[in-house]
This record gives C-alpha cells, structure tokens and sequence, in this order.
C-alpha cells in the first residue's frame, strides 16, 4: 500500500507573491502636495465660474444696450415725442427744455381729490432720493394737467407749491393736452359736472421716465412706492452713464 504525503511548498516556489506596499508610499509631503493641488483646482474652478458669470453678464448688458440703440435709429418711438406747452410762469415750455436732465412726468389735475396728491408726493420723496445718490437737479419733476379747461398756469403753480419748488408745472389749449397725452398713451376723460359745476377727471395713472436726451425709457405704475421708483431710475442712470461693472472709469 502506497501512502501519500502531503507536501507543503512555499508560497514564493509556486511564483506567488503578496503585494507589497512601501511604507513610505504616502509620505507626509504627498499629502500636502496632494491637498494643495485640490485647493489650486477649487481656486481655479472658482475664478472660471466668475469669469463665466461675469462674460455672460456683460454679453446681456451689450445686447440690451444695442437693442435699445436699434429701437431709437428707427425713429418711432411708441411713447414720448415732442411737445409745446406752456409752464407756470406763463412762458412757453417745450420738450427740448428738457434735454440734457433726467424728467419724469406725471399726468393729473389740480382739482383730484386723493390719487394726484398720493402720486406726487411720491414724485416728490423719489426726487429728494436720487438728489442724495446722484447730486440736487439730477431729476427733474414735471406735472402735465389733464384739465386745461380748469388749470391755468397760476393755479398749477400755487398747487405745486404744496409738494415741490423744483416741479415744472404744464398747461395748455385742448389740442395741446390732447397731442402730448396722445403721445405718451394716456388716457382722460372729464365725468358729469355737479350742482356747483364741479368734475373729476378720470385719468391715466401712470409716470414716465426721460432720459438726457428725451427719450422715453421707463414708466413706473400706481402699486410702486417712492423708494421702488428710485432704485429703477437709478438702474436706468447707471446704464446710460456707463457706471455699472464693466464701464470705462
């Protein structure tokens, strides 16, 4: 009977060899190589992410900028255009008078009981706002009347005085009225008199924003407060004098 032994062979006779690891394979100025590579890619995918956000930005802003100026080389604004009226002192007032100065203007009439007074009280308080950011006469504030019929020159100029010495007061025959509230789309209409003859008129709420060279570029409804309004403005100033992030100073 034949007996089998078992044999054992080293490992290392079969050619099997463990893996070996030095132990100084992850030496301590590894790591710190290691993390400072990390922190440098992290640094760089920040500063490529500004880049980014700062190019597409400034793509917008060009993009607005010319679509505005194509908008102005066709010569057909939609709101805004010339006028002739005459001011508070009785002298003639035209909308060259206004170029070169920030205007917003609001449509009403003297005899309004609450809606006209609210509105320019909030056309005073903007005011006084933009003359703290940008400097006294930066805006000015003008009233256009509604009701030719009623508001003499006189009677604006006493009415303004309860808001603002800096509002330029407007009147004007009908036809007047009619072409400058035609041209900036608002609308009025006189109501049924009363026993004492008395009317209100019903009337556009709405104020309009030029610019320095008299364009029409934003208008500003009855449900935004004085500081809303401002901000705006001052959005629409910082555009047109080139003041924003990538202006030439």
């Amino acid at each position: 009977m034949i007996l089998l032994r078992k044999i054992r062979l080293p490992l290392a006779s079969l050619g099997w060899r463990l893996p070996y690891t030095p132990c100084n394979r992850f030496s301590s100025s590894s790591k710190r190589s290691g993390a400072f590579n990390w922190v440098s890619f992290g640094l760089a995918g920040s500063l490529m992410a500004i880049i980014s956000t700062g190019v597409y930005f400034y793509k917008d802003y060009k993009k607005k900028q010319f679509e505005m100026n194509h908008l102005r080389s066709l010569g057909k604004p939609a709101i805004g255009g010339p006028f002739d009226l005459i001011d508070q002192d009785e002298k003639p007032f035209t909308s060259k008078n206004l170029l070169g100065k920030w205007a917003i203007l609001y449509f009403g009439f003297t005899h309004c009981p609450d809606v006209c007074p609210e509105e320019l009280e909030k056309v005073t308080k903007v005011v006084e706002i933009i003359d703290k950011r940008h400097g006294t006469g930066k805006l000015i504030p003008v009233f256009i009347t509604v009701d030719p019929a009623r508001d003499t020159p006189s009677l604006i100029k006493e009415y303004l005085k309860e808001f603002s010495p800096k509002f330029i007061g407007l009147t004007g025959d009908k036809r007047a009225i009619d072409s400058v509230c035609k041209r900036y789309r608002v609308y009025y209409s006189s109501g049924p008199k009363d026993a004492d003859s008395d009317y209100i008129v019903d009337h556009t709420i709405i104020m309009y924003l030029l610019d320095p060279e008299g364009q029409f570029c934003s208008y500003f409804g009855q449900n935004k407060s004085a500081n809303m309004i401002a901000d705006e403005i001052d959005t629409e100033i910082m555009k047109k004098e080139d003041k924003g992030w990538f202006s030439k100073r």
